[in-house]
């Protein structure tokens, strides 16, 4: 749920026909030199004294963490009286339904840049963390919290969500408040480039959510679950979230998946800083001029790309391609997952590859892993081996496409070193859950507390 770049108002066309909607995703595509990585993170914010989930307000609020980030250049963004994201350049920090802070970094290089980036956010996170006696933590799902104790933040986005979720699903609203994740955003070259782009990262998805797999408690016990984030997903709303089969069907494109989108239910339409509530009406009725809420009215392209910020797909398609499948975890986490995408589908080599190794998955072992993953990560049986085989083979096909990419920092190191953290975990089928409970059952001595120290930034 980052900020995405408003459509400037000169250049909001009304929308007529779906050609327009087509061309708007067509139009994301760029050369390969010009290719761009940018990482997304989110963390829970608590309070040191007693380990509580923050609230907005108050003098150790979520709002007093974004007006101390102010005094680092950042630019507050307001929902009428309250700030709820800030900028700068190409970056911006944003809340979270229960709090959760999130930066959505820049469109950087390499990963050299994005860890310098990651560096110091965390950075000045910490100094204003530190001035309020506030932390953050770096897991999936919040450990020790339950659903009633989260905070709501003052957007009008997440109200209109908030009420809408517990009609489709019965983990919505613990989506919204109790996950966090890393994800990363990449480009395409033209649409069979993002055909191709889009099925590896749907088909290995499970892949990248076994290896960060890092949410095995809920309410302080162990949930059953590895990621119980990603299980989340699996009871949040059937018409926008999911593996998207459609993907790896003849025909698909900007056009299939324009149509797709087309049919996921409406939440919102803005209009002069207000949010209309729309939530469960068609976007292909707004066309029409029928849209209940706007009698009427016919779409802009800022209603499109906000609407495209409201799937919320294992891999989603904007301008770019958002690979989502990642629990939120520690500092080298955040650094190790544009690694390993970065590898598989910016250098043609590897990207070949990968395309040959999911070639044959059949729609039956994409839903396996699908629901498997998120109980057993690097455990789960497939093709009668567990998923860390596939895993370090697929961290093999990574490592030589960082290797022919040659992005080395000052030092000579190039971003292949960024995967070692996921190659030692695939080879000893151990994700960051599996440490987790093991330290629970041991020297945590059945208590989640520990978390908050040895995971906190």
């Amino acid at each position: 749920m980052s900020l995405d770049p408003p459509v400037d108002a000169e250049h909001d066309p009304t929308i007529e026909r779906k050609a327009q909607l087509v061309e708007y995703l067509e139009q994301g595509s760029r050369p390969a030199g010009e290719w761009r990585i940018g990482t997304e993170h989110e963390k829970f914010g608590f309070r040191l004294d007693d380990l509580s989930p923050l609230p907005y307000e108050g003098p150790r609020g979520v709002r007093a963490v974004l007006e101390g980030l102010e005094r680092f250049g950042w630019d507050p963004i307001y929902e009428g009286d309250n700030p709820i994201a800030l900028k700068m350049d190409g970056c911006s920090i944003t809340l979270e339904p229960g709090g959760q802070l999130e930066l959505s970094g820049e469109m950087l290089e390499n990963i050299h840049q994005t860890c310098d980036e990651v560096h110091e956010h965390l950075r000045q996170v910490k100094l204003v963390s530190q001035d309020l006696d506030v932390g953050f933590l770096g897991m999936g799902f919040a450990p020790r919290w339950r659903r009633e104790d989260m905070p709501w933040m003052p957007k009008t986005r997440y109200r209109i969500m908030r009420e809408y979720m517990a009609k489709v699903g019965n983990l919505g609203l613990d989506m919204m408040l109790r996950t966090a994740t890393v994800q990363v955003n990449l480009d395409f070259s033209d649409e069979a480039d993002m055909v191709r782009k889009f099925r590896v990262g749907l088909a290995l998805q499970p892949v990248a959510t076994a290896l960060f797999a890092n949410s095995p408690f809920t309410e302080g016990r162990p949930n059953g679950y590895l990621s119980y984030r990603s299980h989340i997903w699996e009871d949040t709303d059937p018409d926008r979230c999911g593996i998207l089969p459609f993907v790896f069907e003849e025909g698909m494109g900007f056009e299939r998946y324009a149509d797709w989108m087309l049919d996921v239910p409406m939440y919102f339409v803005r209009r002069e800083g207000r949010y209309i509530d729309c939530a469960g009406e068609s976007f292909r009725d707004f066309m029409a001029g029928r849209l209940p809420s706007l009698p009427g009215e016919l779409p802009r392209l800022s209603d499109w790309t906000d609407h495209l910020t409201t799937a919320f797909p294992e891999v989603r398609l904007k301008r770019f391609l958002e690979m989502r499948g990642a629990d939120g975890g520690p500092w080298g986490t955040l650094c190790a997952l544009p690694a390993l995408w970065v590898g598989l589908l910016y250098d043609a080599e590897a990207l070949a590859e990968a395309a040959e190794l999911v070639a044959d998955f059949t729609p039956v072992e994409h839903a396996w892993l699908r629901h498997q993953v998120p109980i057993r990560a690097l455990d789960t049986e497939f093709r009668g081996e567990p998923l860390a085989r596939l895993a370090e083979r697929v961290l093999a096909i990574a490592a030589g496409g960082l290797r022919r990419r040659r992005r080395c920092n000052h030092k000579g190191q190039c971003e292949e070193r960024f995967l070692e953290l996921l190659m030692d975990a695939a080879a000893r089928r151990e994700c960051p859950a599996r440490r987790m409970l093991d330290a629970f059952e041991g020297r945590w001595h059945g208590s989640v507390d520990p978390a908050f120290t040895e995971f906190a930034y």
